[in-house]
């Protein structure tokens, strides 16, 4: 995963956070439903990033293996 993505998807979950806690605050359920979600999308992001960086790592290892032959 790039540098770029981690900050943006960070960056994504603290806003959510940050809407989810002003939804408490202010009693307000639709904002704190949005910030539950805005966090869920980030979360869901990193995993997507982490199985291409994963898929992208045994592609490499194939690419090795096959290089010894």
């Amino acid at each position: 995963m790039s540098l770029g993505d981690k900050i943006s998807n960070k960056a994504e979950d603290l806003g959510g956070k940050a809407k989810e806690a002003t939804g408490k605050v202010t009693g307000d359920e639709k904002l704190q439903a949005e910030g539950k979600s805005d966090q869920a999308k980030a979360g869901l992001k990193d995993a997507i990033e982490d199985v291409k960086d994963a898929v992208g790592d045994a592609v490499d290892k194939v690419k090795d293996v096959l290089k010894k032959k």
